[in-house]
């Protein structure tokens, strides 16, 4: 499948605020919902993630067509990875390991972060490097 690629930047944009909320509060709760929102991407693909859903209701009509797609797989496994960080952080703000609980949540943070204002997806080179490793 391929997708907008400023879907997922967009969707990188509104996880940097959601993880600067949660790293001001330290609400556990709300880092569990952002893990959701990184489980329904990763299991039923972008197209369905709540971020994606709302890109293109809302974003995606006001803008010009995309000038090219990219192929769903490696922004699909970067959702898989923040999915994996805001899990980690939700039981250590849960549980009051909140040492863990800020260090997950801020290295999710700067993944997003260089997605949402860099298009730099770290996850997607992440996923990159691994397919280049296992051709072998």
């Amino acid at each position: 499948m391929q997708v907008d690629p400023r879907g997922p930047r967009f969707a990188a944009g509104v996880t940097t605020v959601i993880l600067i909320a949660v790293l001001v509060t330290g609400s556990w709760a709300l880092l569990a919902a952002q893990a959701v929102v990184f489980a329904l991407a990763t299991v039923f693909g972008l197209r369905y993630a709540p971020y994606g859903l709302a890109f293109r209701a809302l974003i995606r009509p006001r803008l010009a067509p995309p000038r090219e797609l990219e192929d769903a797989g490696p922004p699909r496994f970067a959702q898989g990875v923040g999915f994996v960080f805001a899990l980690v952080g939700t039981v250590g703000y849960a549980t009051g390991t909140t040492w863990l609980g800020i260090g997950a949540t801020g290295l999710a943070l700067a993944a997003a972060f260089l997605n949402a204002v860099f298009g730099f997806c770290l996850g997607c080179e992440m996923y990159l490097l691994m397919r280049r490793f296992t051709a072998i």
